[in-house]
């Protein structure tokens, strides 16, 4: 990796968040493949593995009561109930550790908590900046929630429902990236990160 992808000093901490089924996962799994000088927060959460989830790498799958005991400890930098079920974090040690060592770290993250480490960055005098992760269009976030078909019709209709408020909060973010094709969209938050990729091949520069 050329001397010039790496921050001098204390990095940006750069949020990724967005309404649900808009692909966060797939571009942040682009940026880890493509972009691996960027550290990806792995965040805990008390929902189970879905098939191909890996403890570790795609989540810190941890039972209820770990999850209790890292809130209690102050481990977590934001928390939040997702979709009135299941909880989902970010350790707090980790995310401080890659940022003091000038290394571009993401938080792929939902939008409470975004507002959670908001606070906290604000709180801290930490440098970070908001991304907000849009879809084309409405219609094409339903198609891609149907489509995954890893939830009941309940479960979809909940998380539809939660889009809907989510989408709202865009005004919120310092800058919107829309998810109409992964490798731009990828590229695009790598060049918000500040990295190249593979290669020395600049990131793309258009931004939505």
């Amino acid at each position: 990796m050329p001397d010039d992808d790496v921050p001098r000093g204390p990095a940006r901490l750069t949020v990724l968040a967005g309404p649900t089924a808009v692909g966060k996962g797939t571009v942040s799994a682009d940026i880890r493949a493509r972009y691996p000088q960027v550290w990806l927060s792995v965040s805990a959460t008390t929902r189970p593995p879905r098939p191909g989830e890996v403890h570790g790498v795609h989540y810190l799958f941890v039972t209820p009561e770990e999850f209790d005991r890292m809130v209690a400890a102050g481990e977590m930098l934001e928390w939040a109930v997702v979709h009135g079920r299941h909880r989902y974090g970010t350790p707090r040690g980790p995310v401080a550790e890659h940022l003091a060592a000038g290394r571009p770290t993401l938080l792929e993250i939902d939008l409470q908590g975004a507002r959670q480490v908001r606070d906290a960055v604000r709180a801290a005098s930490l440098d970070a900046q908001f991304v907000f992760l849009a879809p084309p269009s409405h219609e094409e976030l339903v198609r891609r929630l149907v489509g995954r078909g890893t939830e009941s019709e309940a479960e979809r209709e909940r998380r539809l429902a939660t889009a809907a408020v989510e989408m709202a909060a865009e005004p919120e973010f310092d800058v919107t990236i829309v998810n109409d094709d992964v490798t731009r969209a990828t590229d695009d938050l790598a060049r918000l990160l500040g990295v190249r990729a593979q290669g020395g091949a600049p990131a793309a520069s258009r931004s939505a």
